[in-house]
């Protein structure tokens, strides 16, 4: 079996699967990336999300896929269209590091979402490499359900972490522009 070269899944993306030539890649900070499978199906895919919640599910952007329930929610009906059975699911999980301290807890609330969501859902999670302070460079093979780790070194680690902290600072300030747009517009019938 000869394999491509890694797609690449970054923040807010969603990839899927039953190619046995393709691997995904992704790297992590504070961020959490899912590798779901269906080992009978041969089938799965990979989701980065940035934050827990927030955003319109109904909205397929990248924004919207940059909050975990979305990102979660598209993985497993993507894997669903493509033939496998959600009794079969099963996931690996990687991510929520604190890559810099002084960013806050959006790593730990990751990790908090990601494992009520799983078990809240009933999947089944294989194994999970979660927290510390390590960024994640991590591989993961649709089809057979391997995934593969590499922990990032310092430098690198700090330049994700700041990467992060300012997409989040971006998502705030917007979400309190809609609020005070939202606050000031009155329609009445």
């Amino acid at each position: 079996m000869q394999e491509r070269d890694v797609t690449t899944v970054i923040q807010g993306e969603v990839a899927i699967s039953k190619d046995p030539k393709v691997v995904f890649g992704t790297l992590l900070g504070s961020c959490i990336s899912v590798c779901m499978y269906d080992p009978f199906e041969r089938v799965g895919g990979m989701n980065h999300f940035l934050l827990p919640d927030g955003g319109d599910a109904s909205d397929d952007s990248e924004t919207a896929m940059r909050f975990g329930v979305n990102a979660m929610e598209k993985l497993i009906n993507g894997i669903l269209k493509l033939g496998g059975r959600r009794d079969n699911l099963t996931c690996k999980v990687f991510g929520g590091a604190s890559v810099i301290a002084s960013l806050g807890r959006v790593g730990q609330e990751n990790i908090v979402f990601v494992k009520n969501y799983i078990r809240a859902e009933g999947l089944k999670c294989l194994a999970h490499s979660l927290g510390g302070n390590r960024a994640r460079r991590i591989r993961f093979w649709p089809t057979t359900g391997r995934a593969m780790q590499s922990l990032v070194l310092d430098s690198t680690a700090s330049a994700i972490g700041w990467q992060e902290e300012k997409y989040r600072l971006k998502e705030r300030e917007a979400e309190q522009r809609w609020k005070k747009q939202a606050g000031s517009d009155l329609e009445l019938f």
